[in-house]
């Protein structure tokens, strides 16, 4: 996917790269959706398999469900990703890399080469996203 096409959530996500991220251009069929929902349970993310307008995302917003509140955290300082904020990476960033990489071993696991593939662009490279996202100058 073209660098200009990528989506970078305020914690690193590429939301482009995401297989939950419905927003135009990115719209998913419902098979799509049930896929990724049943996924999701396979490798731990959910306890159960949910509906698709759960699985469904249309991007951040602080009124969203955050473990970490990256997004309010960022609205409230006023900076679109982490990579911006002078405290970067907080101890709470530190725990959303550690508590995200906990899950590659299971996606390794237990999804195909493209699954795996797609959740590592989508995921597991937040810090990386961060790191060279254009918003952080080292």
């Amino acid at each position: 996917m073209e660098e200009k096409n990528r989506i970078i959530a305020a914690c690193g996500n590429d939301c482009s790269a995401c297989p939950r991220y419905v927003a135009h251009p990115y719209e998913k069929t419902e098979e799509e959706l049930l896929h990724t929902a049943e996924l999701w349970m396979k490798i731990g993310y959910r306890d159960h398999v949910v509906s698709n307008e759960e699985i469904a995302c249309l991007g951040c917003r602080p009124e969203n469900w955050c473990r970490y509140q990256v997004i309010t955290c960022c609205a409230e300082k006023g900076i679109k990703t982490c990579a911006e904020c002078a405290e970067y990476p907080c101890q709470n960033m530190q725990d959303c890399f550690a508590v995200t990489a906990s899950f590659e071993p299971m996606c390794r696991r237990f999804c195909t080469c493209e699954e795996y593939e797609r959740l590592k662009k989508a995921f597991f490279e937040k810090e990386l996203n961060l790191r060279t996202s254009g918003n952080r100058g080292n």
